[in-house]
């Protein structure tokens, strides 16, 4: 481990014993644990109070990390992970690893009952000796097709304590600007970082809903992992008046928002894994020949055969590196002859400029549903 110090993580084989049985895009589309927030910020009329509900979701996707120190399995370029709770729940989830250094993964969800949630997200990480720093780069957009409302945030960083010695444990601390960028409307949301001296309840979460002048219409307030509650600000009432009637006043406007739904019985033998955490690894047919559910080394591992894993692990990796060097080989050779050569492209998603954002990101272009509703999967590289 020692040797680890200051470097980036992505780029040190680990074994599997570090890792819980699913993989990066298994874990981020555990951010649609709390799907129904963005249902019923669909159904708000006022976008201030879109805005709170869409906070809350944002703060949601971190409870599923307060007790899980495993890391998940690192993608193979060009696996990829579908979730269909269409029937069930009214949404559906395609992820795909899109590049491999730096390790970036897409991810693209919508719903019939009208969110589109999409984002492309690549983890950098730095060991400092007695903690491990994650910093998730890229923006998350969460898109209102009826009214246009296009709210884009980043993460926070994600800090592991105790990597030697002691027990681990994890953080979340820095800012969240939620932006709307139809109407200029946004949430200001600080992580507060624990501290053994402070008398504040741990995980705290604050936040303001502003609109496009600056004034405040909403304070959230509440913990990562367990609730967020919303308060309305009377206008005027901030400027003097009766500090009890205030408060008074604050208590009766109060809407919890979001609660986190308890962990299944015996959790902490099986990672910490939420209710829906638990479904994802479970095998399903129709699925792409690059699906995460379909990993060796993973399905070994959570089997409990870690030898086995391990050198299946090796395997994999060692296959990647070759498909990587014949592609370089193949670019080298379409360039000697001055044809441009792009070296790799993902099969689902596809780079674009964002027209409100103004940022390049893998946007999913289409077809991945129409393959599985055919079951043409002619054009799957073989990853596994």
């Amino acid at each position: 481990m020692k040797n680890c110090i200051g470097k980036e993580l992505s780029k040190i084989p680990m074994p599997v014993n570090f890792n819980e049985p699913l993989s990066m895009l298994q874990r981020l589309t555990e951010d649609l644990e709390y799907h129904d927030l963005l249902d019923r910020a669909a159904k708000c009329e006022s976008s201030l109070e879109q805005l709170c509900y869409v906070a809350a979701f944002t703060v949601s996707s971190y409870s599923t990390t307060v007790f899980r120190t495993s890391k998940p399995f690192n993608p193979i370029l060009g696996e990829t992970f579908e979730l269909d709770r269409l029937e069930e729940n009214g949404y559906r989830s395609i992820c795909e690893q899109v590049s491999h250094h730096p390790p970036a993964a897409a991810h693209h969800a919508e719903s019939k009952h009208g969110w589109i949630l999409r984002q492309e997200i690549k983890i950098t990480s730095k060991f400092r000796g007695k903690y491990l720093s994650i910093m998730p780069l890229g923006t998350i957009h969460c898109i209102f097709p009826a009214t246009g409302n296009h709210y884009a945030w980043k993460k926070v960083t994600t800090t592991v304590h105790n990597i030697i010695v002691g027990k681990l444990w994890i953080d979340q601390s820095g800012e969240i600007e939620i932006l709307n960028s139809k109407t200029g409307e946004k949430c200001i949301l600080k992580f507060v970082p624990y501290s053994y001296f402070s008398r504040d309840v741990a995980r705290k979460v604050t936040g303001e809903v502003l609109d496009s002048s600056g004034k405040v219409h909403y304070m959230l307030l509440g913990t990562w992992d367990e609730k967020m509650d919303c308060f309305k600000v009377t206008p005027g009432v901030e400027n003097g008046g009766d500090s009890r009637q205030r408060a008074h006043e604050v208590e009766d406007s109060r809407v919890t928002l979001w609660k986190r739904n308890p962990l299944p019985k015996n959790a902490e033998n099986m990672y910490y894994f939420s209710e829906l955490a638990l479904t994802l690894n479970a095998p399903e047919s129709g699925t792409a020949p690059t699906d995460s559910r379909l990993r060796p080394d993973q399905r070994l591992m959570e089997n409990g055969r870690w030898d086995e894993a391990n050198a299946e692990k090796q395997r994999l990796e060692e296959k990647q590196r070759i498909a990587r060097k014949k592609r370089e080989a193949e670019a080298m050779k379409a360039s000697d002859d001055g044809t441009p050569y792009d070296t790799y492209r993902p099969l689902w998603f596809e780079r674009r400029k964002d027209p409100d954002t103004r940022e390049v990101a893998h946007v999913y272009k289409g077809g991945y549903w129409e393959s599985k509703e055919k079951q043409d999967w002619s054009m799957c590289p073989d990853i596994f």
